[in-house]
């Protein structure tokens, strides 16, 4: 991922604030913003491979808290574009993501997810991801109460 996606990586973002069931943001940040929270080593693009200058979708993780204990754990957020879903995108850069945190040392990728996301939750699983638990009522979102199931997946291969 880099720069010249942004306008391609925050129309995606956008398209999945729309749904409702994507994320408690209302509407994507700035790109500075955006890439300033992420690692600039764990941030990927699905390209089209027919036509190279479209994106289809995106994945990127930040650091869950700057305490030395805890710099192995990464929060990712993972989005497909509408008229990509159910090609495979999502596994494709959920698998790359989980490549590039090995190789980089890091021993859990999480997330939290709406429960009525369950496309979401199903690829995560399919992906190596558990369930953890349910935080109920966690946060408002379009002035309702919204839980989110958090997931993980801790990596056999850093022990």
């Amino acid at each position: 991922m880099t720069d010249g996606h942004a306008t391609a990586v925050l129309d995606i973002y956008r398209l999945g604030i729309a749904t409702g069931d994507a994320t408690f943001e209302t509407a994507p940040p700035t790109w500075d913003r955006f890439t300033a929270g992420r690692l600039p080593a764990h941030r990927w693009v699905a390209l089209d491979p027919g036509n190279p200058g479209t994106v289809l979708g995106w994945i990127a993780c930040g650091p869950v808290s700057d305490r030395c204990v805890y710099a192995g754990v990464v929060e990712h957020s993972v989005y497909v574009h509408p008229d990509a879903r159910g090609r495979g995108v999502g596994r494709r850069l959920l698998h790359q993501l989980i490549d590039s945190t090995e190789r980089a040392g890091i021993w859990t990728i999480q997330s939290g997810v709406f429960p009525e996301n369950t496309a979401s939750l199903a690829l995560h699983r399919s992906c190596g991801f558990r369930a953890i638990g349910t935080r109920e009522r966690i946060g408002r979102h379009h002035d309702r109460w919204r839980d989110v199931v958090l997931i993980e997946r801790r990596s056999p291969a850093i022990t």
